[in-house]
């Protein structure tokens, strides 16, 4: 079955793809706290964050840092 993210992963629910790579999927939150809020996602699907491979880990915290800056950018 898999969770909601999965299914967006796999294309089944429509997202705002601000950002992907192999390992990672950022995308607009379809109910924004602000302007521009962005969940970033990896593709492998775990209970817990912690529950990632490290490698997976650190493939999410990359994209939350490449997007970080090029938000601080824009504003």
């Amino acid at each position: 079955m898999g969770s909601i993210f999965s299914k967006i992963i796999a294309g089944e629910i429509p997202c705002y793809k601000i950002y992907e790579d192999e390992k990672t999927l950022a995308f607009l939150d379809i109910h924004p706290e602000t302007p521009g809020h962005t969940l970033v996602i990896p593709k492998v699907e775990v209970d817990k964050l912690y529950d990632l491979e490290m490698e997976d880990y650190l493939a999410v915290m990359k994209t939350v840092k490449i997007l970080a800056r090029s938000e601080e950018r824009r504003v």
